[in-house]
C-alpha cells in the first residue's frame, strides 16, 4: 500500500518574506534562489499578490510584472504559481468593476500566474464569486480562501440592550457566530461557484489544534475539492494545528522553507517533515533541493536584515536529511503525534513548544494570542501610538478591539479590516484620553465600512451606530459603476504618457499613488538614456541665487506618522474653521482626513499631494 501523499504549498517568496520582513526581499535575491526551486517539486509556489504588487514598486522600486515574469520564465511550470488576491479588491484597498478585475487576471495568467488564492476580508461571497468564475475562464485555477476567525470576547461594560438587539440573547450569552459550520458553508458555497481548492486561511494563526481536527474533517466531508490549509505560528499555534490538521485529512499543507518559518509565518516544512516521516505520509517535494534553498535563503535573510526583529535570535542551522534528531526532541515528536492522536490539545502544544524551542524558532506571543488578533496588525497599532506618542495607550487601544468589531458586524480580522479596526481601535483610545465621546475621530475606512462599502458584514451594523458614523441609518453597498479609472497624465517635463503600456496602466488603477512615482521614476529612466544618447552642446548656465528660507513663527501642523500626502484641501490666504479637512493623509496602508484643530488662516503648505513624509515633518503654517 503506498503511502499517503501531502502536497505543499510554498510561501516563503510571498508571505513568508511578508510575515518576517515587511516584503523587503529584492528580485536579485529571488534570482539566486529560483534555480534551485526549480526541481524542488512543490505542488505550488506562492510568489505573487497580496503586498508584494504595492511594496516591490513603493520600496525596492522594482516591476510587479517582471518578479512573475522572472519566476515563470525559471520554473518553466515545473510548480503552479499562485498569487493572493482580496476578491472584489484584488491587490489594493477599494472595490473594482469588473473590467479592473478582469484585465489584472488575465494579465497575470499571461505573465505566468496559475493559481489565484481569492478571499474576502469579510467572508462576503458577494464579493468572491466575480473572481472565482473569471479565473476559471481565463483558464486559471480558483483557489477559494474561507478567513478564519474568531468570536469577540465579551465586554466587561455591555451597553444595554446591544446584545438582545443583536443576537436576540442575554447580554452575557451571546450567540456564537463563527461556528465550524458557518465555515463550511462558506466552503461549499465557493465550491458551487467554481472553486477548485478550498483554503482555511488562518491569518492570524488562530485556529487551535483542535478547531484544525474538527474544521478540516468537516471540509473533507462537506466538500469533493483539495483542502488546504493556512496558518502562522504568531500565538503558537501553528505547528501543532498543522500537525493535527495531517492527521485529519487535510491535502495541501502551506510552509516555509527554515530561516523564513516560523514567528509570525507559517511553519517550517523541516520541522512538519520530521513529523510525516514518523506519521507514514510523504511529502511531495523534494527535500534535497529544500536544503539547497535552505543553504541561499540564510543570506537572503542576512540582506533582509534591518527588517528582521529576530536578527539577533535566529533559529539553529538544521537539515533534517543529514543531522540527527536529538533523542528528547525525538521523545517530544512522539509525545505530540500521541498527544495529537488522542485530541490532547494541551499535551500537543506543550510538546510542540519545546520542539520549537530547541531549534531556536520565537516564543508564543502571549499578548496576540489573548488579543486573538493578527500580529501585523499588533504591530501597526504600536507604530501608530508610538507615532502619536501615546504608547502608553496601547493596553486600552488592544481592549476596545471586541467593542469596535461588534460595532462594526463583526468583521474578521484580515487586510484590510484588520487595519481599519486596529486604527478605530487606537483613535477610541484618543478619544477617551481627550475627553470626548468615542468614535469622535473615524478614518475614512471605518466610515466606508459600517457604510455597506466593503460587503455585507457577518452581522448586521446596528442602524443606529450606522447613522451616528456615516449620516444614515440604510446600508450602502460600494458602486462599482461609480469608479473611476486615474488618469494618464503626460509627463510634461518628458513629453511622454506616464503609463506606457497596458500592464503599467492596470498598475495605476490598482495603486493609483504608489504607481505614480513608480512610473514616473521609469520615465525620468528613459528621458535620461535618451539625453545621453543625444549629442550634447556645451553650456554655461549661471545659477540663480537661493532666497532665504522664511523662518517659521506662526502656528504650526506637523504629520502625525510617517506617510503619504494623498490630498491638500486648503491653500495659502485661505480662512480655515475648527474642524475643517486641511488634507487627506495616507498612513498604514489607511487614509485619514487631517482636520484643523483651530480657526485661523493658512500662511503657508510645506508639502505636495503624493509627497512622502516623516513623522513630525512640517506640513502647514497658519498666521
Amino acid at each position: 500500500m503506498e503511502p499517503r501523499k501531502l502536497k505543499i504549498r510554498d510561501l516563503t517568496l510571498r508571505d513568508g518574506q511578508q510575515s518576517l520582513f515587511a516584503t523587503r526581499l529584492p528580485q536579485a535575491e529571488i534570482d539566486k534562489l529560483l534555480p534551485y526551486y526549480e526541481n524542488a517539486g512543490f505542488y505550488i509556489m506562492e510568489v505573487w499578490g497580496g503586498a508584494v504588487p504595492d511594496s516591490v514598486m513603493r520600496y525596492l522600486d522594482e516591476s510587479p510584472w517582471n518578479r512573475l515574469r522572472s519566476v515563470s520564465k525559471v520554473m518553466k511550470g515545473k510548480s503552479l504559481l499562485s498569487a493572493l488576491s482580496r476578491g472584489r479588491n484584488l491587490f489594493g484597498y477599494v472595490p473594482y468593476p469588473d473590467y479592473v478585475l478582469r484585465g489584472f487576471y488575465e494579465e497575470a495568467i499571461k505573465n505566468g500566474l496559475n493559481v489565484m488564492r481569492i478571499f474576502d476580508a469579510l467572508n462576503d461571497i458577494d464579493n468572491v464569486k466575480e473572481s472565482i468564475k473569471m479565473i476559471n475562464e481565463l483558464g486559471g485555477i480558483a483557489d477559494g480562501a474561507v478567513c478564519y476567525t474568531v468570536d469577540p470576547k465579551a465586554p466587561e461594560a455591555p451597553k444595554p440592550g446591544f446584545f438582545a438587539r443583536l443576537f436576540g440573547k442575554k447580554a452575557e450569552e451571546p450567540e456564537k457566530i463563527f461556528t465550524d459550520e458557518y465555515f463550511v458553508e462558506k466552503a461549499k458555497e465557493m465550491e458551487r461557484l467554481g472553486a477548485k481548492i478550498i483554503t482555511l486561511k488562518d491569518m492570524a494563526g488562530l485556529v487551535s489544534p483542535s478547531r484544525a481536527a474538527s474544521i478540516i474533517s468537516k471540509l473533507k466531508a462537506a466538500v469533493k475539492v483539495p483542502v488546504d490549509f493556512h496558518t502562522h505560528c504568531t500565538p503558537g499555534y501553528g505547528l501543532a494545528s498543522s500537525i493535527m490538521a495531517i492527521i485529519n485529512g487535510v491535502d495541501i499543507l502551506d510552509t516555509n522553507i527554515w530561516w523564513f518559518g516560523g514567528g509570525s509565518a507559517a511553519p517550517a516544512i523541516e520541522l512538519v517533515y520530521l513529523f510525516t516521516q514518523k506519521l507514514g505520509i510523504e511529502i511531495e517535494a523534494n527535500m534535497e533541493a529544500v536544503g539547497e534553498i535552505r543553504t541561499r535563503l540564510l543570506d537572503a535573510r542576512k540582506v533582509l536584515a534591518p527588517f528582521d526583529l529576530n536578527k539577533d535570535k535566529m533559529p539553529i542551522a538544521f537539515d533534517p536529511l543529514k543531522d540527527k534528531v536529538p533523542a528528547e526532541v525525538d521523545r517530544q515528536i512522539d509525545l505530540a503525534i500521541a498527544a495529537a492522536k488522542a485530541g490532547d490539545e494541551d499535551a500537543l502544544l506543550a510538546a510542540c513548544h519545546k520542539i520549537e524551542e530547541y531549534f531556536g524558532f520565537p516564543k508564543p506571543n502571549e499578548l496576540v494570542k489573548h488579543a486573538e488578533v493578527p500580529g501585523g496588525m499588533y504591530s501597526n497599532m504600536v507604530a501608530q501610538l508610538k507615532a502619536l506618542h501615546a504608547e502608553d495607550l496601547l493596553e486600552d487601544a488592544m481592549a476596545l478591539i471586541p467593542m469596535v468589531r461588534r460595532d462594526a458586524g463583526l468583521v474578521p480580522l484580515v487586510t484590510p479590516t484588520s487595519q481599519i479596526v486596529g486604527a478605530q481601535a487606537v483613535n477610541v483610545a484618543m478619544d477617551r484620553k481627550k475627553g470626548q465621546p468615542d468614535y469622535s475621530n473615524c478614518s475614512n475606512q471605518f466610515i466606508s465600512l459600517v457604510k455597506g462599502e466593503y460587503g455585507h458584514t457577518p452581522v448586521p451594523v446596528d442602524p443606529a451606530f450606522r447613522e451616528k458614523i456615516t449620516g444614515s441609518p440604510v446600508e450602502k453597498p460600494y458602486d462599482v459603476s461609480s469608479y473611476k479609472a486615474p488618469e494618464n497624465p503626460v509627463v510634461e517635463e518628458f513629453g511622454v504618457k506616464l503609463a506606457s503600456n497596458g500592464e503599467e496602466e492596470l498598475l495605476l488603477a490598482l495603486l493609483p499613488t504608489v504607481a505614480n512615482g513608480f512610473l514616473k521614476r521609469r520615465r525620468a529612466e528613459e528621458h535620461a538614456a535618451k539625453e545621453a544618447a543625444a549629442p550634447k552642446a556645451e553650456a554655461k548656465v549661471e545659477e540663480a541665487p537661493k532666497a532665504a528660507a522664511e523662518p517659521v513663527t506662526g502656528p504650526t501642523l506637523k504629520a502625525p506618522m510617517g506617510g503619504r500626502v494623498v490630498e491638500i484641501s486648503v491653500k495659502p490666504g485661505q480662512e480655515v474653521k475648527k474642524g475643517d479637512v486641511l488634507m487627506v493623509y495616507e498612513a498604514m496602508k489607511m487614509e485619514n482626513d487631517i482636520n484643523a484643530e483651530f480657526a485661523g488662516k493658512v500662511k503657508r503648505v510645506f508639502v505636495a499631494p503624493d509627497q512622502v513624509v516623516s513623522t513630525d515633518e512640517l506640513l502647514i503654517e497658519f498666521e
